[in-house]
């Protein structure tokens, strides 16, 4: 039985193992949001060659797409860490995949699906400092404010939402779904 299958009742819902979910950005309202980011990036990084760095693996469609809209002479790296367990934090962060290059005296530009409680990104955050970049700015196409429990500032948001699970678009249900070109919420 595949994991991911559509309802025969209602063709935008969608069935990923136990759930159901339904529509919620679709890839034309995610287009739009991601040329909104890259504009604005485009602009504040004017005369800078910043790295941006894209969070695995949540972030790897999105940071694909926002990276076609970028002018910057900019170079790509990736890390990968995680912190989610079916559709909860574990609010433990680990280590999978680290950073390979300097970036002293380096622009950084973390690129990130999503920042709901930050406990990733404070981790992501801490590791870097060690390193000293120049700069460290923050990209999450989603951001979940009722759910934000740090202090630190997160630059660029695509769209706030409410404290939903989604998947699509990178976005996964115990690695499932990330496949799909729009976003979708749990639709309990």
């Amino acid at each position: 039985m595949r994991a991911i299958q559509t309802i025969a009742m209602n063709k935008e819902t969608i069935r990923i193992k136990d759930k159901d979910f339904k529509p919620y950005l679709p890839a034309q309202e995610l287009d739009r949001i991601i040329s909104e980011l890259a504009d604005r990036i485009n602009r504040d990084y004017a005369g800078k060659s910043p790295i941006l760095l894209t969070m695995l693996n949540g972030a790897f469609m999105f940071a694909a797409d926002l990276v076609k809209k970028i002018t910057l002479d900019c170079r790509i790296s990736m890390v990968k860490v995680c912190s989610y367990q079916g559709m909860q934090s574990t609010h433990k962060v680990q280590d999978l995949i680290g950073l390979q290059e300097s970036i002293e005296n380096e622009d950084i530009l973390i690129i990130e699906d999503i920042v709901d409680t930050g406990v990733t990104m404070e981790h992501v955050l801490e590791m870097l400092k060690d390193k000293k970049p120049k700069s460290v700015a923050i990209c999450s196409l989603l951001f979940k404010p009722d759910k934000f429990t740090k202090s630190y500032k997160v630059d660029y948001i695509g769209k706030s939402i409410p404290n939903e699970f989604v998947v699509g678009y990178g976005f996964d249900y115990d690695g499932y779904g990330r496949n799909l070109p729009d976003i979708y919420s749990v639709a309990e």
